[in-house]
């Protein structure tokens, strides 16, 4: 069983917490999380639809690890990453002979996931001619290997993620409408990462404490600037595009601060652009690039408060209702609230979300 991505419970460790590799306890993530914790311990089909970048495989896993199927296998395959000649092979294995190069049998991924839990990833990508055997599997729960009649019988469970719009796709006849059907038992939807900005802050000190450690450094520092400008920021590369960039600060920190890896083309166009945007969001993010470009000044002729055409007040009261952050200069004291540099000006109003002590949860990445 070479070359196969196996995943066993010992190397997922089926602990009790089962989603505390889950970052994050935004009201989006945790609708999520209430989903996966619902149709986890049942054996219904998965069919996991986000970006890329949200953290699908995660939520896979997540799906396995809260069944009945925890400490047997977990077996992924990239529908995308295997040539369409290759994949009947991959996924249903052939006998010695069956076809050109075939010169051993190989066991497929339905055979080597029997009695656990087989992910395919960008199922999207899952061309026509395979889609009737994949079909028949789902139905069935039987197939042969190429190049064989022997029928197999397996017990598996799917889970099937993509980021693909695959009814867009059934309409267009480029996915059999029966196979979407089939797979679109429990829909889990993801949210980009520009629609949990409340997760942000966690994730890039989940990610920095990660690659410290890997690298023997010590973050000591992430400025306030620079947060607020992550947490603007749109991130069209969701968590995977977050997590390589904190990596880049990471190798390039020194003294214990993180610095800002965003390039300057993407500061200075921080504002995110958001699919079915609320006003909060929107106000969010302006009073935060605003904020970015002033250093952190409130008030004054080169304050944030001057450049939106607000009163210092009406701004402040604005920052406070949002929970927004600011940087102060060493050794200044502001009048509103007293404390270190890294405390928040403002805390968000106790009516302005959950607060996340749920009895499962960390971060999605």
């Amino acid at each position: 069983m070479k070359n196969v991505n196996r995943v066993t419970s010992i190397e997922q460790g089926c602990a009790e917490n089962r989603l505390d590799q889950i970052v994050g306890d935004s009201p989006a993530l945790e609708s999520v999380l209430a989903e996966v914790e619902r149709v986890g311990p049942t054996d219904s089909t998965v069919l996991v639809l986000g970006e890329t970048g949200t953290g699908k495989e995660l939520i896979a896993h997540a799906i396995h690890n809260l069944s009945g199927r925890c400490g047997r296998p977990f077996v992924k395959l990239n529908c995308s990453a295997i040539p369409f000649d290759l994949l009947e092979s991959e996924l249903f294995g052939h006998e010695k002979g069956a076809f050109t190069g075939a010169v051993s049998q190989k066991i497929g991924r339905f055979e080597i996931a029997d009695t656990g839990t087989l992910f395919l990833d960008e199922i999207g990508d899952l061309p026509l001619a395979v889609q009737p055997k994949l079909l028949r599997v789902l139905q069935e729960q039987e197939f042969e290997r190429l190049g064989s009649g022997r029928t197999h019988r397996i017990n598996v469970r799917l889970v099937a993620a993509t980021h693909r719009d695959l009814a867009q796709m059934v309409a267009r006849h480029e996915f059999r409408s029966d196979l979407y059907y089939r797979l679109n038992v429990f829909p889990v939807v993801l949210p980009p990462l520009r629609e949990r900005r409340e997760d942000i802050a966690q994730l890039v000190s989940h990610f920095a404490e990660l690659f410290a450690r890997r690298m023997s450094k010590r973050i000591e520092q992430i400025p306030q600037t620079t947060m607020n400008e992550f947490i603007a920021y749109s991130w069209p590369g969701n968590v995977r595009e977050l997590q390589n960039l904190i990596e880049r600060a990471v190798i390039r920190s020194d003294n214990g601060i993180l610095p800002n890896p965003l390039p300057i083309s993407q500061k200075k166009a921080v504002t995110p652009i958001i699919s079915r945007s609320t006003l909060r969001d929107a106000e969010t993010a302006l009073i935060l690039q605003t904020l970015s470009a002033t250093g952190g000044i409130v008030g004054g002729p080169r304050g944030a408060a001057v450049r939106l055409g607000l009163k210092r007040t009406t701004l402040i009261t604005k920052m406070k209702r949002l929970g927004i952050y600011r940087t102060r200069p060493q050794g200044h004291t502001d009048a509103l609230q007293e404390g270190s540099e890294s405390e928040p000006l403002f805390k968000p109003d106790a009516d302005d979300g959950p607060s996340g002590n749920n009895d499962v949860r960390g971060a999605l990445v």
